[in-house]
């Protein structure tokens, strides 16, 4: 199995999952038909399956446009946003397996960005973690229909994973989220360095994706609620008020 990360929109994501040997492709939240259609003619590509981390148009945008190009594929997305993915015909619960090229994904629900949002996650080898918007590279996603309860309980779902479980998730916001974590931890000096080599990297064009579960256990914030140095930033030790407070700062930043 292998991963191609093709740029959509301002900062989006699409992630192609393909197997060379059977020239068939996965797509995970097409934003956009265009650079994904692209992609699999170049790789000489047949798609097969969409899944959908969740509703929000920057990941389904493309969903019908590709089920032209490709009818027989199967569009996957949460059994709780049922009504909300376009074209959708597989409704995902938490535990719930799916194979793709031989490899087997399992589908972790972890509501909080929104209440139908799933992981898809790719156990084999090191780990793929496909998460959407619940967890970035140095963040979390805003709790636009969850409560902090929910997404702390879906990041502590995603943080028992193995730490060299790939992060990939779907916008390119590294740099501006470890900006406002050294607001936060700012005598993090594994944080410190992390933020340097990201700047380093954006000012090359370079993607930040993928991340790796180890280093976001110890620079993210949204991952650190039991730490002192967090717990001291909010002002309490309750992990629920830890993190609340924080996103709530990350909101305002």
């Amino acid at each position: 199995m292998e991963i191609k990360l093709i740029p959509a929109l301002d900062n989006n994501y699409i992630f192609l999952i393909y197997h060379s040997q059977s020239q068939i492709a996965a797509v995970v939240d097409p934003a956009q038909a265009g650079p994904t259609l692209k992609q699999l003619d170049k790789l000489g590509l047949k798609l097969v399956a969409i899944f959908n981390t969740h509703h929000h148009h920057d990941h389904v945008g493309g969903n019908l446009e590709l089920s032209k190009h490709f009818p027989d594929v199967c569009i996957y997305g949460g059994e709780h946003d049922r009504g909300r993915i376009p074209g959708q015909q597989q409704y995902l619960q938490e535990g719930d397996r799916l194979e793709f090229a031989g490899v087997i994904a399992e589908i972790l629900y972890i509501p909080g960005h929104t209440q139908g949002h799933i992981a898809y996650y790719f156990r084999e080898g090191p780990g793929d973690l496909f998460c959407g918007d619940t967890l970035f590279a140095g963040s979390c996603g805003r709790l636009l229909e969850g409560t902090p309860e929910q997404m702390l309980n879906s990041l502590t779902r995603l943080r028992s994973l193995p730490d060299s479980t790939k992060i990939w998730c779907a916008h390119e916001y590294t740099l501006k989220n470890l900006a406002f974590a050294l607001t936060v931890e700012p005598d993090n000096l594994e944080l410190q360095k992390r933020y340097q080599g990201v700047k380093d990297l954006r000012n090359l064009g370079l993607s930040t994706i993928p991340s790796d579960l180890g280093l976001e256990k110890r620079t993210n914030p949204f991952l650190r609620w039991d730490q002192p140095g967090l717990q001291q930033s909010a002002g309490s030790q309750d992990p629920v008020t830890v993190f609340g407070r924080i996103r709530k700062l990350k909101d305002n930043y």
